[in-house]
């Protein structure tokens, strides 16, 4: 084994999201959209919904009114990320839909104006990237500022969205 500046190379850990811990069918995203609460603010939106797996669940959703594909790509794997590294931060048993705030839609599709402090120097034009000023870290303090109003009070267990699709049953 070679040490290199990440640590041992046999034991890296690999960082994803597993499926499990995300929401996968129309069905899950409708639970949560019909029975959760709502926060948001110029970033993102996030609905909240009680589940009964007893871990958070994550289901994310960019408009193509956000962008192009690689622009919408961007973006849901910044959230992607932002959930990944709250989880510890955040209620347990709740499912979370994240969106891109309209607001937010609006300004990645304005005209950009050329500004010679902001090119880009990868972009032969010198046109400024397409997200300069996202990052992984303003996405995680909208992400984490929104979670304690959309979770504030906790649905009856009727409302809880099932977690059933995940198990076998004999």
């Amino acid at each position: 084994m070679c040490l290199t500046r990440l640590g041992w190379l046999g034991t890296l850990k690999r960082l994803t999201l597993p499926k499990t811990k995300r929401l996968t069918s129309n069905q899950q995203f409708k639970a949560v959209l019909d029975r959760g609460r709502r926060a948001g603010d110029g970033l993102l939106t996030l609905y909240a919904a009680s589940n009964c797996c007893g871990y958070p669940r994550v289901g994310i959703s960019v408009g193509k009114s956000s962008g192009n594909a690689v622009v919408r790509n961007r973006l849901k794997r910044l959230l992607r990320e932002t959930f990944r590294r709250s989880q510890d931060r955040i209620p347990q048993s709740f499912d979370y839909v994240l969106m891109i705030s309209t607001a937010l839609s609006r300004k990645l599709k304005r005209p950009r104006t050329r500004n010679a402090t902001s090119r880009d120097p990868k972009r032969p034009d010198g046109r400024p990237g397409p997200l300069p000023a996202l990052t992984s870290r303003r996405m995680q303090e909208s992400f984490l500022s929104l979670v304690a109003p959309a979770t504030h009070q906790p649905s009856p267990d009727k409302d809880r969205t099932d977690c059933s699709d995940r198990t076998n049953h004999e």
